[in-house]
């Protein structure tokens, strides 16, 4: 049987630990696949660094374009990352009834709606394991595991960056600053950290698995961004005495009035096992109404982590190059003409529990006129903890909520701010049980 042709294109990181995988495993892939799956063209702009991890039997190009046009091609695995010469090369591949791998979370999140309609009228598959929390198979989880299941909610720590960053803050009483710049040094975290701390990367994932779990077309545009960088370690350590930590959480939940898709800081109780996921570790709780809650942890990125992912994608295509395209497993889970367009909610509609810190004059009367503002705004409190007064004749308080409508907490935190005896602006954090 005629061996399937990989064309590579990308042969960094992850491009070179897939270079690795396919060489190292090639009997036991073939043996999975049943038939030989081989690297037989790659693509990078640095060509020496690249031949050194193809080997010198793969044909070596610099221009991409020379793989999703080669006759002998039968998959493309697109492992360059962006959206923009990304884009053309996976579009032309499709164009061309070439299969498509990619790990680019970005250019589905963004562009995915296209390319999954391209790839439907083409009669190809478009596999993206690897976009989405590395080396763990949570697309296959969410798409094919769960199918007989009506998926309630997923929430997920999916950048291992910032939760090595809120791992140190918390272990180590370190700032935000400086657990970076030891991120960066360390390799966790780029030169410019933006895309990971501020919630990009983690939205661009979450959006992939809302698709997959509702059904519904890619939504990054009405994602809610919130990142870490002005997290305080005060705050991390307060949730800690009420028995709670701080992660990076991608909230996504289907409710009658629509679809939340959110990234924030939140605080988690510490009695969840999502909650002791550290470093940079990646972990998935995805609540389904027929088996309950189930997590899915490991490594979120990595080289051979996140090609073991690019690989099994592989398997999956060429298992499926001779299937009926009618009858393949969707892309989205949902066969196209079932994806229903529904509402994103806009937070002030989304129903959370909330943690606020409030810098206040350490008199009498002061929390009264507070724990009243939240009263009138129909807000119940579950806790409140305050700390001792400072230099300036000033305490903390700090209140955790029970659930609420999101807009009553703003108001209620516009009126407490308009206090007098308010000293600054009110930390709020979102809470979060997860538990099923």
């Amino acid at each position: 049987m005629k061996p399937i042709n990989i064309g590579l294109m990308g042969v960094g990181t992850v491009g070179g630990g897939t270079a690795v995988v396919l060489k190292r495993n090639a009997d036991e892939i073939s043996r999975r696949a049943g038939r030989e799956i081989r690297l037989f063209m790659a693509a990078n702009r640095d060509l020496v660094r690249a031949r050194e991890a193809v080997g010198p039997e793969v044909e070596l190009v610099d221009d991409a374009f020379a793989i999703v046009n080669h006759p002998d091609v039968d998959i493309v695995v697109e492992l360059i990352g962006g959206d923009t010469i990304a884009k053309d090369l996976v579009l032309q591949a499709i164009a061309n009834g070439k299969h498509v791998v990619t790990a680019n979370k970005k250019l589905l999140a963004l562009h995915g709606n296209e390319i999954f309609a391209r790839a439907q009228e083409k009669g190809v598959m478009v596999a993206f394991e690897a976009a989405v929390a590395g080396g763990i198979p949570i697309i296959k989880a969410l798409r094919e595991g769960l199918s007989a299941n009506r998926i309630e909610w997923i929430a997920g720590i999916i950048n291992g960056t910032s939760n090595f960053i809120l791992t140190e803050m918390r272990e180590k009483g370190s700032g935000f600053a400086e657990v970076l710049a030891e991120a960066q040094r360390l390799g966790y975290a780029e030169a410019d950290p933006t895309f990971d701390v501020e919630g990009h990367d983690a939205g661009h994932k979450l959006t992939i698995m809302a698709s997959i779990a509702f059904g519904i077309p890619m939504n990054f545009e009405h994602c809610y961004l919130e990142g870490i960088s002005q997290l305080q370690g005060r705050d991390i350590k307060y949730a800690e005495e009420l028995g709670y930590r701080v992660k990076l959480l991608g909230l996504t939940r289907h409710t009658e009035a629509g679809v939340e898709l959110r990234v924030h800081p939140t605080l988690i109780p510490e009695s969840r096992l999502i909650a002791n996921v550290n470093g940079v570790m990646n972990a998935v709780l995805a609540k389904g109404d027929a088996i309950g809650p189930t997590l899915y942890y490991g490594a979120g990125a990595g080289a051979l982590p996140t090609a073991s992912a690019v690989v099994a994608d592989i398997v999956d295509v060429t298992r499926l190059l001779t299937a009926d395209p009618e009858h393949r497993v969707p892309h989205l889970a949902f066969q196209p003409d079932q994806l229903k367009d529904l509402r994103i909610l806009p937070m002030d509609e989304v129903v959370s529990s909330y943690y606020l810190r409030i810098s206040a004059s350490d008199r009498a009367g002061v929390l009264a006129k507070i724990t009243g503002l939240l009263a009138e705004n129909d807000i119940s409190i579950e806790a409140v903890i305050q700390k001792g007064s400072v230099s300036d004749g000033s305490a903390e308080i700090v209140l955790l909520t029970h659930r609420v409508v999101e807009k009553q907490v703003n108001a209620a935190i516009a009126a407490i701010e308009a206090l007098d005896s308010v000293k600054a602006p009110v930390v709020r954090l979102r809470m979060e049980e997860l538990n099923g």
